[in-house]
């Protein structure tokens, strides 16, 4: 009888070794605008016998302050989606863990806003003005070139721009203004507010309500939106379109640049996989999904657009950008100012 017991105790074991390893779990805090290609996220599960569990947390700011509140005992592994006018808050908060990717040397140096690679760079995108090519074409009207421009009286009531204090569109071309006017960037949005500028709370609102060349056909011909929306406009144009409705203005200073950033959140018990997942989200098959997916660009500069992007979306060669600590440090105060001008 203790011969049995034995046998099938040593059974029992081999069976349970021999047994294939249950997935582990890897969570990846981000804002509700990440999306990723399901088979480009099953190659990295299948390739690490890992399951990942991404846990959207509202927009950047919302996902932010969720990780600095939870810090003591993270809610994740891995936050993607902190962008360079938050990245100072959350260095200083102290919540992610250093790690260097062997990726980082596909990426140029002027994505790397963080020295102590605590924030890693994964893509990019311009806010700028986009505009409705046949309402200028048809009322034989210049497309603005420059921020100075949107002030004359030719382009009265023909610009809206989204609320700083509500969308972070809004607050990306307010840092527009900022970076090219300095101090001054309040005179130049009273002349704004006096050049008719229509505002409204968010993106959405701005695009596709008051938007000439959006599904709403309203009334303004220019809205701050993003150097990739005329590709966006090709991709969901139903019926197919060979050419982009709308375009941008790309001059000096009239975009501003954001960067999105991943970390290894502190307090992680899973930093090995973490570190695999920086790397494949810096790696070519999740750069290459980037486009299409999230409409905005790759870092790696081995990534491969998608014919579409290279059509139709622009890149202004000299977009606004500010130090994120320079943000940081004055943001609210920014919007506070804004506010007095604009709104009241």
């Amino acid at each position: 009888m203790k011969y049995f017991k034995l046998l099938l105790s040593t059974f029992m074991f081999l069976l349970t070794s021999c047994a294939p390893a249950q997935p582990a779990t890897l969570t990846v805090l981000t804002h509700d605008s990440f999306a990723a290609s399901e088979e480009v996220i099953a190659s990295f599960e299948e390739a690490n016998n890992v399951t990942v569990v991404f846990l959207p947390s509202g927009d950047t700011g919302s996902m932010l302050n969720k990780a600095v509140l939870t810090k003591e005992a993270p809610l994740a592994d891995v936050m993607f989606g902190v962008d360079n006018t938050f990245l100072s808050r959350a260095l200083d908060a102290d919540i992610f863990e250093s790690y260097e990717s062997p990726g980082l040397q596909n990426i140029p140096a002027e994505f790397k806003l963080d020295s102590s690679n605590r924030a890693l760079p994964v893509d990019y995108g311009d806010v700028c003005i986009n505009y409705d090519k046949n309402y200028f074409a048809e009322n034989y009207l210049a497309v603005p070139q420059s921020l100075e421009e949107l002030t004359k009286p030719e382009y009265n009531g023909l610009l809206v721009v989204e609320n700083p204090a509500t969308s972070s569109t809004g607050l990306a071309f307010l840092l527009a203004t900022v970076a090219h006017y300095g101090d001054s960037y309040t005179e130049y949005w009273q002349a704004l507010k006096d050049n008719g500028v229509v505002v409204v709370d968010g993106w959405e609102t701005a695009y596709y309500t008051n938007f000439s060349a959006s599904s709403g056909r309203g009334p303004q011909p220019m809205v701050v939106s993003y150097g990739s929306s005329p590709a966006v406009e090709v991709v969901f144009a139903d019926p197919p379109v060979d050419d982009a409705p709308t375009a941008s203005v790309i001059g000096p200073d009239t975009c501003f640049r954001q960067i999105e950033f991943v970390g290894i959140l502190k307090g992680t018990q899973n930093r090995a996989l973490a570190e695999k997942f920086i790397d494949f989200m810096l790696g070519k098959q999740f750069q290459e999904d980037i486009p299409l997916q999230m409409f905005v660009y790759p870092v790696n500069a081995d990534a491969i657009l998608p014919d579409v992007f290279i059509e139709h979306a622009q890149i202004p060669s000299q977009p606004a950008m500010l130090d994120p600590a320079f943000i940081a440090a004055n943001r609210d105060a920014w919007i506070r100012a804004w506010t007095n001008v604009v709104m009241k």
